[in-house]
């Protein structure tokens, strides 16, 4: 609002307020024929200033103005040609009067003048906050057991793609959280279309951090649509309706095609994630273009000097042999973190791992294998894994490598042979596992036994394996001095009371979970400062709850979990007691 449409509301106020007592001063200034010091002179000498010497009435209580008024006085601005513009005198040398006060130009102050941390964290709150994973915090031990399907990915959605538009401070830290994690497709028409993206946008490229590529494992063949018993299924297309019949893809690109997409377009890229699909017979992800001059020499991939974690989800799909592995990794020099997992548990999963952990680079000092990942007990131990065992124990074979990793997370198979071996293996002064993350689908036991090799609670061969594995584990903190946080547990998304499924966990100094005399011992032998939550001697009350099912409820009412499960216990449910 301009400051004479200011005094001209004030006045009116006036006026309306002392009815009809003299025209108020006021609205004579903002007359612009008046003047109080020369009346009938339409404006003042250039040589004369103007001034006013009246008393102005008590303004009301209902006026915004609380402070005590002053006489109000008028200075003429000094309209000099010498200088290069109007200034105002200076205000020790004159009073500051009360319009002036409160109607004086005050410098603006936008969202852009804002500290960036107090940006980012408006943005961090609006968007959700992600840890990127070459952070000091995220690489610590509570941390590695987080998943990476979303390490660094914010949402997108329209209204918050439209907050680049608020101001050029906001379009890139907007645009950085939007683009540091992406995923397309493996087609070669996908990967033309990013490039082409990227080279009209060059100040996109440093902000991807995460690239991820997944392969389809099947496409769906159109046809006319005829009524027969297949499987095809009918499908509205653009042409109409037809029959879709799902055939293997044609369009695929290969991992060549891939690694010199990321190092010509992308060269801040930090986490790859390549996802070869589920599917069973799935096709393998080709590796190279197929050679036009029959040539047997060796190739390898663009290297990528950015990346330190690489994702593989659908294993198998990408990676088949030693060859297929050390040309993956090979081609990633500075990689430190590799994350594999399989989508199907096979037999050649567990054979060809065993063939290559030999071989593993020593640069990568964090690893997480997933070879299987249906987290329900098993009857018995499925004839697959029988295969694996005749060849070789995987156990052993991964014990060999803990003495150049840090962080390890495994779920599979397993028993106390792992833990057995790294203490020969692993020399105390040189070793580097900080964290130790085992899940158990089941413990590797003897093939004479293999009728009596299945997982549950109820399962009395596997709990004393369960035991063993712990027992193990505690003994071989003593030569893995460094390990600061170890976690061993069994899954089973079937129990009825999976309040009751195994585990045993040490951090930060205090232990829970499933106990024994022995497990006590061992403990006080290898970490004698190391303590217990509590040593519980019964499992609680077995219940029903409101929907009819079983749950257990800790014998302490203010406890929420159960954090003591003594192993003898498990005898009452192995030995035929009826858990409906």
């Amino acid at each position: 609002m301009r400051l004479e449409n200011c005094i001209s509301h004030e006045g009116r106020r006036e006026e309306q307020f002392f009815g009809n007592f003299a025209p108020s001063p006021i609205s004579k200034l903002i007359e612009p024929s008046s003047n109080i010091g020369t009346p009938g002179s339409s404006s003042p000498p250039a040589e004369e200033s103007i001034e006013m010497d009246f008393d102005t009435p008590l303004r009301p209580k209902s006026t915004p103005f609380p402070f005590t008024e002053h006489q109000r006085s008028y200075a003429r601005m000094d309209d000099s040609e010498n200088d290069s513009g109007s200034q105002m005198d200076d205000a020790s040398d004159s009073e500051i009067t009360l319009f002036d006060s409160v109607y004086q130009a005050v410098p603006s102050i936008g969202l852009q003048d804002l500290p960036i941390e107090v940006l980012e964290a408006i943005l961090d709150h609006i968007f959700g906050f992600r840890i990127s994973p070459t952070s000091r915090s995220g690489m610590e031990v509570s941390s590695i057991r987080r998943s990476w399907g979303t390490a660094m990915r914010h949402a997108r959605r329209r209204q918050l793609t439209e907050l680049a538009l608020v101001s050029q401070v906001w379009r890139i830290l907007v645009q950085q959280r939007l683009y540091r994690h992406i995923k397309l497709q493996g087609t070669y028409d996908s990967l033309e279309g990013a490039m082409l993206h990227f080279a009209q946008n060059q100040h996109l490229q440093p902000y991807v951090m995460h690239m991820e590529i997944w392969f389809p494992v099947f496409q769906p063949s159109y046809g006319r649509l005829v009524m027969s018993p297949s499987l095809s299924l009918p499908t509205v297309t653009t042409d109409g309706l037809t029959n879709a019949a799902y055939v293997l893809p044609g369009n695929n690109c290969t991992l060549e095609g891939v690694f010199q997409f990321v190092a010509a377009t992308l060269p801040s890229v930090q986490v790859l994630s390549l996802e070869g699909g589920e599917r069973r017979k799935a096709p393998k992800v080709h590796h190279f273009h197929s050679r036009e001059n029959g040539s047997a020499s060796p190739r390898s991939l663009t290297p990528i000097s950015s990346v330190s974690t690489l994702i593989t989800k659908g294993q198998w799909n990408l990676m088949r042999d030693n060859e297929d592995f050390a040309t993956v990794l090979g081609a990633l020099p500075n990689l430190t973190h590799w994350d594999g997992s399989y989508s199907r548990p096979k037999s050649k999963s567990y054979i060809t791992l065993c063939e290559f952990l030999p071989q593993l680079p020593p640069n990568i000092s964090n690893l997480k294998l997933c070879l299987e990942t249906d987290y329900r007990r098993e009857p018995v131990m499925p004839a697959f894994f029988s295969k694996a065992a005749v060849k070789s124990h995987f156990c052993s074979v991964m014990a060999a490598n803990l003495s150049q990793l840090e962080h390890l997370s495994y779920t599979g198979r397993v028993c106390h042979m792992f833990l057995d071996t790294a203490m020969r293996s692993v020399d105390p002064r040189n070793t580097r596992l900080k964290s130790l993350d085992l899940t158990v689908k089941n413990c590797c036991r003897p093939l004479a036994s293999f009728h009596e090799s299945g997982s549950g609670i109820q399962d009395l061969g596997f709990i004393e394996a369960f035991e063993k594995l712990v027992v193990s584990a505690v003994r071989s903190l003593a030569v893995l001095n460094q390990v600061e946080y170890m976690r061993i547990r069994f899954v089973d998304l079937d129990s009825v009371l999976p309040a009751l499924n195994p585990f045993f966990l040490l951090q930060n100094g205090v232990c829970s979970g499933v106990w024994s005399e022995r497990i006590i011992n061992e403990m006080n032998r290898a970490r004698p400062q190391v303590t217990f939550v509590e040593l519980s001697h019964s499992f609680g009350n077995i219940i029903y709850n409101k929907e009819g099912r079983m749950v257990v409820a800790p014998e302490n009412p203010c406890q929420t979990k159960i954090t003591s499960l003594k192993l003898e216990n498990y005898r009452l449910l192995a030995n035929r007691m009826t858990i409906h």
